[in-house]
């Protein structure tokens, strides 16, 4: 009996060997710990008519409401780079598609003799591309974390227009925009952190698309929800989005019933945030 839980001792130690260098091997290439998910368009748009009208704060009550407070909100740094007060076109209601730029380790600059252009292009379509783009549809908001000690201009007036015709409801990074001006002219919402000059290439590269990112110490995963306006920026779980969205849309209409009262009483013209 004793030789025998011997020799099943023996067996277990050498299975768990096997499997600890199988880990081992697995993890030495690189693993991800966090899945990703990815939903369809009409899926999300199905989402984010539960989110139409709805704000930073209103959110954020209903974050509190599923247990989550304190949760999902984005570092007030990162503000909105223009605001619009008629239309409050700033405003980002969309889900979550993530990509995330880090330092680079290349050249930041071409080799003697090497033409500028071709290295530059080389760059942007090797290292710091734009990899992202077949992935967005209608709904999405591009949440983009960056190289915030650097300045770069990951986002500028061409690219950021150019995800707005493929559907993107607007963008969000941790870090830096240039051309902020332009953008403001095209409408297209964005919230940084700071502006920015630089171009990608010699400063940084792309590490990955629809993973998990942090955001303004923030976790975002793709598929969540995102909500932006004059008030920051807050991330909700997709898991808990449904149930977030009922307790915020009563919260707003608590809000708007009673800010509407007041209007009336002081002879204030009704605007589109009491109607």
């Amino acid at each position: 009996m004793r030789l025998y839980c011997f020799f099943i001792t023996l067996l277990v130690l050498a299975s768990s060997g096997q499997a600890q260098k199988a880990e081992t091997t697995e993890l030495s290439k690189g693993h991800n710990f966090i899945e990703s998910d990815w939903y369809t368009e009409a899926e999300d748009l199905a989402l984010l008519k539960l989110y139409e009208g709805l704000r930073v704060a209103d959110v954020s009550d209903g974050m509190d409401m599923v247990g989550l407070p304190h949760m999902g909100l984005v570092d007030p740094a990162i503000h909105p780079s223009w605001v619009d007060y008629t239309d409050m076109s700033h405003i980002i209601r969309g889900i979550a598609l993530t990509v995330r730029y880090v330092p680079t380790q290349k050249p930041d600059r071409p080799e003697p003799g090497e033409d500028f252009s071709e290295w530059e292009g080389n760059f942007y379509s090797s290292y710091s591309s734009e990899a992202f783009v077949p992935l967005i549809h209608k709904g999405n908001v591009i949440v983009i974390d960056d190289v915030e000690e650097k300045d770069i201009g990951s986002i500028g007036s061409n690219n950021i227009l150019g995800w707005k015709d493929r559907g993107a409801v607007g963008v969000v990074t941790d870090a830096s925009s240039r051309d902020t001006d332009e953008v403001g002219l095209e409408r297209v919402p964005l919230y940084l952190r700071k502006k920015g000059r630089g171009i990608r290439p010699g400063r940084n590269e792309l590490e990955s698309v629809n993973r998990p990112v942090s955001i303004g110490g923030v976790l975002v995963c793709p598929g969540d929800v995102v909500v932006a306006d004059g008030d920051g920026v807050i991330v909700v779980p997709r898991r808990v989005a449904v149930q977030v969205a009922q307790y915020a849309q009563a919260v707003l209409e608590g809000d708007k019933a009673g800010r509407r009262r007041l209007y009336e009483k002081l002879g204030m013209p009704l605007d589109n945030t009491v109607k």
